[in-house]
């Protein structure tokens, strides 16, 4: 992939957003959610300045289909709410893995972020992402992907921890909403694709 300077959206963004809520956790030690059709963990630490979540979400569409979808640069805008520019710095030659750079700005309230991410990329089952560099301090995700006939189950998984104060009130608000407006929106483009 060449690398360009602005709207080269990876799913890393999705990675970053959805650690840098899990991070932003809320007062609760822990805290398990069923939305319906996706399911959704949260565990944070007892100040609420990192913590780790899990959301899984069943989607009528071929376990490469998904699995691309969540790896375009393209789609990730769509994905993750308030990523504002994605740029890849480095691709391996073989297209493995991809060091990205996400500026985030989600809401006036919060910092705008910049950090890099390392994605490692291992078609169609999982794709791994970490922090490298930047405003967060601990960024871990991973997407895994299985096959279960015309249906995927898609599983991720993150570890956040900012690196700057973040109010109780608001990291409960991103982990509880906006982990589910994650997976539902990836389901939704995967799913209109196959139409």
């Amino acid at each position: 992939m060449i690398p360009s300077k602005r709207n080269a959206r990876p799913p890393v963004a999705i990675a970053a957003l959805l650690l840098f809520g899990s991070t932003v956790h809320a007062d609760i030690a822990q805290e398990a959610e069923q939305h319906g059709d996706i399911d959704v963990a949260v565990t944070l630490d007892p100040a609420a300045q990192s913590g780790h979540a899990t959301g899984t979400v069943r989607i009528h569409a071929r376990q490469e289909d998904v699995w691309a979808l969540v790896r375009s640069c393209a789609e990730a805008p769509r994905l993750v709410p308030g990523l504002t520019e994605c740029t890849v710095l480095k691709t391996a030659p073989d297209q493995s893995w991809q060091i990205i750079r996400h500026v985030l700005d989600y809401s006036w309230y919060l910092p705008k972020m910049t950090y890099d991410i390392r994605a490692v990329y291992d078609k169609p089952s999982r794709i791994s992402i970490e922090r490298i560099s930047g405003d967060l301090r601990v960024l871990k995700a991973t997407w895994l992907f299985e096959s279960q006939g015309e249906y995927t189950i898609a599983h991720y998984e993150v570890e956040l921890a900012p690196g700057f104060w973040v109010p109780k009130w608001l990291v409960r608000a991103l982990l509880r909403n906006d982990l589910p407006k994650m997976l539902r929106a990836l389901r939704t483009r995967a799913e209109s694709r196959r139409q």
